[in-house]
């Protein structure tokens, strides 16, 4: 029987690692999330109704530049990991849609979280 990509055990020698790609996952979540936020519920509203972009044009490009650190670090938490590329993708997706980032990261901390209390316990996966 073959394993898929999802099903490949985790080394105890990995698991360093991947708790300090999953901070830095989700320390990135977090941040893109909230900016996400603040451009969506107000410097949109601001920009259009109020005519004040500056909440836009100060938050979106950082934003911008985070999203893409964002996607790094979910790139090599996930192959530490070794998600599948589906679940990449989604994961990618949650830090486009407002407060999608965060349930997004939660899951991903919980798989994560999960993945490593079976290699610390020294028990096979259950995924």
């Amino acid at each position: 029987m073959s394993m898929s990509v999802d099903d490949t055990p985790l080394e105890p020698e990995d698991v360093p690692g991947i708790k300090s790609a999953l901070l830095r996952y989700r320390l990135m979540a977090w941040i893109v999330g909230v900016l996400l936020v603040v451009l969506v519920v107000i410097g949109m509203p601001l920009k259009y109704f109020g005519g004040n972009d500056l909440v836009v044009t100060v938050v979106g490009s950082p934003h911008g530049w985070l999203y893409m650190i964002l996607l790094i670090t979910a790139y090599d938490l996930g192959r530490r990991v070794k998600w599948p590329w589906m679940r990449l993708l989604l994961i990618a997706l949650g830090g486009t849609v407002p407060f999608m980032s965060f349930v997004a990261e939660y899951y991903a901390t919980k798989d994560v979280k999960h993945r490593l209390a079976a290699v610390e316990e020294g028990a096979p996966e259950v995924s």
